[in-house]
């Protein structure tokens, strides 16, 4: 086994090797030369015993310290795992911990799923994670087992112009289902880095999974998520994506394959545009079995001088596969930029139903007048429309973090009027 395991890593790295310089399809390409991954933490006891800077971060992206009514937790700062736990109410459900110590501990990670959902030759960025990894989660969820709490994580950054680049792994077995929490921020004192974030996941036949990620950056600050999904037959894969906060740059397009008859695929994005930021996001659905079903939803805003492309692909190679793409967004100021872009494809798939509705438009005026009617200024009346425009409902979100997501969406539509 360990023969195989090490012939596989080495087809990763050498795959990795040919594609150190090359650029992503998508989005502003970044010199990697000025960033590095020196930075290193000790582990703690608690997630309690944290400073109160990096807690409250944490908390501001839904992952709470306190850990009430989680199932399991992993905290990552910088390069360095500091805390990984499982809650006594689901030891032998759940397993939680660094992807450095689960290929070690299990060699069937490494042939089952180490870059198989995601390629390490993609680009720059996937090249930089295989190459140069600074550890990331591994989170699996034993056959059968129901955990009805949500598991959480956090990946912080607390170091300027450091790269963190994760390679994150979740695996929810056959008639499992879980609830994942992902929360990706920096420290209040970072304003120059750029986190990487390489996720794959693989969800077994007739289990669910309900993945949510909230993103919190500063205005210097680059993204490059590379995410890789694989639904087997009557399995649900949910995907929740919120970004309410500046970031300099963010591309990030997953790909789920649905693989399984009757697979089914959410994607709920809402995306909030606010100063230079440049944001081009989007989702990938391939339905290539006998009814599988796909559903992706963003609502976008762009303000201030941000350009906000909003992608999705839907490519349908069955007959009996239905897919549906609903994109709209509104742009504030002659500043701001908004790009919506649809894709639909059936490949031998004449009898594939696939569509879509993509619009750009303002805020409609008679709603204004109205609210304004009512009492309220008008600033005050855009800030209510716009709260609930981007205000996507959500379904099976733990209700703090709902309670979160929506202070969040109140302040910053009441910060950029």
């Amino acid at each position: 086994m360990q023969a195989a395991v090490n012939e596989r890593l080495e087809e990763i790295r050498r795959a990795a090797e040919t594609a150190v310089e090359k650029p992503a399809g998508l989005g502003p390409d970044i010199d990697l030369a000025r960033f590095d991954a020196r930075a290193e933490h000790a582990t703690v006891a608690s997630m309690q015993s944290l400073e109160r800077q990096v807690r409250e971060a944490a908390l501001a992206v839904g992952v709470d310290a306190s850990e009430a009514g989680r199932a399991g937790s992993y905290m990552q700062i910088d390069r360095s795992t500091v805390y990984e736990a499982v809650q006594d109410a689901y030891r032998g459900q759940i397993e939680i911990m660094s992807t450095t110590e689960a290929i070690e501990r299990f060699p069937e990670v490494v042939e089952r799923y180490w870059w198989r959902a995601v390629a390490p030759d993609k680009d720059k960025y996937t090249s930089r994670a295989a190459l140069h990894q600074t550890e990331g989660y591994f989170i699996r969820v034993k056959a059968g087992e129901h955990v009805d709490r949500p598991i959480q994580s956090c990946l912080l950054v607390s170091e300027n112009r450091f790269s963190q680049n994760v390679h994150n792994v979740i695996v929810v077995e056959d008639g499992a289902s879980a609830n994942v929490i992902t929360g990706c921020t920096i420290h209040p004192e970072v304003e120059e880095g750029i986190h990487i974030g390489v996720s794959e996941f693989y969800v077994g036949r007739g289990a669910s999974l309900t993945f949510t990620m909230i993103h919190n950056w500063a205005e210097s600050f680059q993204v490059r998520p590379r995410t890789g999904i694989v639904v087997e037959e009557g399995g649900t894969f949910v995907n929740n994506y919120v970004l309410l906060r500046e970031v300099r740059s963010i591309q990030s397009y997953p790909s789920a394959r649905l693989a399984g008859e009757n697979a089914r695929a959410v994607f709920n994005t809402i995306v909030y545009g606010l100063g230079d930021s440049v944001i081009d996001l989007g989702a990938e659905v391939i339905l290539e079995a006998p009814g599988c079903r796909a559903e992706s939803v963003a609502r976008s805003v762009a303000r201030d001088r941000s350009a906000v492309w909003s992608r999705g692909r839907l490519v349908g190679r069955h007959d009996d596969v239905k897919a549906h793409l609903d994109c709209r967004g509104i742009v504030f100021g002659h500043d701001a930029s908004m790009y919506a872009i649809p894709e639909l494809a059936a490949e031998g798939a004449p009898r594939a139903e696939l569509s879509h509705e993509a619009a750009i438009s303002p805020i409609a005026e008679e709603e204004v007048t109205y609210l304004m009617s009512r009492g309220l200024p008008k600033d005050e009346a855009v800030s209510m429309i716009t709260r609930g425009f981007v205000n996507l409902e959500i379904p099976g979100l733990p209700a703090p973090l709902r309670a979160s997501i929506d202070r969040a969406i109140a302040e910053t539509t009441a910060e950029s009027m």
